[in-house]
């Protein structure tokens, strides 16, 4: 069954019982990551369609087949369910790999943080204070990532992420001061600077989220961006759930709307920066 995304979750188990049960007319398994990546290895009858070529071509895709989209860990995979879903370019199931290639290779990445889903049960209060906390530690990891990476060409994607974030958690604010209690909350700069930063809400630390990157070293372009689509996803969520909150009043859902697009917006900018990433290294000198 199709989430609100338009896409299904499916695991590595999964897949192998529905590859095993259905004649392969009935399906399309699609591989959106790089054609050096792709040369590598690959799951059997795969095609080949970059994330950051997806888009322009979605419409090459089959509208009589289910599409099975897959990457390395997920990430990838994920946005690009989404599009096809949102697209409804096929009339049949679409379907995202959890875990990528790596789970059907039976392999996990120790070195890569994993993004915990965040809570949207709490007051409207919380969820806006979990907001700005958010977007908080998104513009200071993309900072940690373009001054550690400055002589690399992905970098400049990083920054440019960097830049929009205190401009989206100024928007949060603007309603958090509307509901806040007390009322007349502190300054947005004194409160955003405040703010402990952390990628994710009861997660771990944006400082042990951070070391661990540190130990990122092979293909560390393809890796970083990744995460980066981790984070946006997360963030796109959590605004489309606000957004649909029965507490949520209708201009303040128009608002939460808008910055889910934002971070659509976003995830475009990273799936794009993949083109950047070298197929043996995995990053790209300026």
């Amino acid at each position: 069954m199709a989430g609100e995304e338009g896409f299904v979750q499916m695991s590595s188990e999964g897949l192998r019982s529905y590859m095993d049960e259905r004649q392969e007319a009935d399906y399309l398994l699609i591989d959106v990551r790089q054609p050096g990546e792709y040369e590598q290895s690959h799951i059997p009858g795969a095609a080949l369609m970059p994330i950051a070529e997806l888009e322009s071509r979605l419409f090459e895709l089959p509208s009589d087949k289910d599409l099975i989209f897959y990457c390395k860990v997920g990430s990838r995979s994920q946005m690009a369910a989404m599009l096809a879903g949102e697209a409804e370019v096929t009339e049949r199931p679409v379907y995202h790999l959890s875990g990528g290639i790596q789970a059907w290779d039976g392999q996990t990445l120790s070195d890569f943080p994993r993004l915990h889903l965040f809570e949207t049960g709490g007051s409207f209060e919380q969820l806006l204070f979990t907001a700005m906390n958010m977007e908080r530690g998104a513009e200071r990891f993309y900072q940690y990532v373009r001054d550690q990476y400055a002589d690399y060409a992905f970098s400049a994607t990083f920054g440019q992420l960097a830049q929009v974030e205190t401009a989206h958690a100024r928007i949060v604010y603007d309603l958090y001061k509307k509901i806040a209690s007390p009322a007349s909350p502190e300054p947005f700069e004194t409160l955003y600077e405040g703010l402990a930063g952390d990628i994710v809400e009861g997660g771990e630390s944006l400082a042990r989220m951070t070391d661990k990157l540190a130990s990122v070293e092979a293909e560390a372009c393809t890796r970083l961006l990744e995460f980066a689509l981790r984070m946006e996803y997360a963030a796109y969520d959590l605004y489309r759930s606000a957004a649909g909150r029965q507490d949520t009043a209708p201009e303040t859902a128009g608002l939460f709307l808008d910055l889910a697009q934002a971070e659509k917006n976003h995830m475009r900018m990273i799936a794009g920066a993949f083109a950047d990433c070298s197929p043996a290294a995995g990053e790209v000198e300026r």
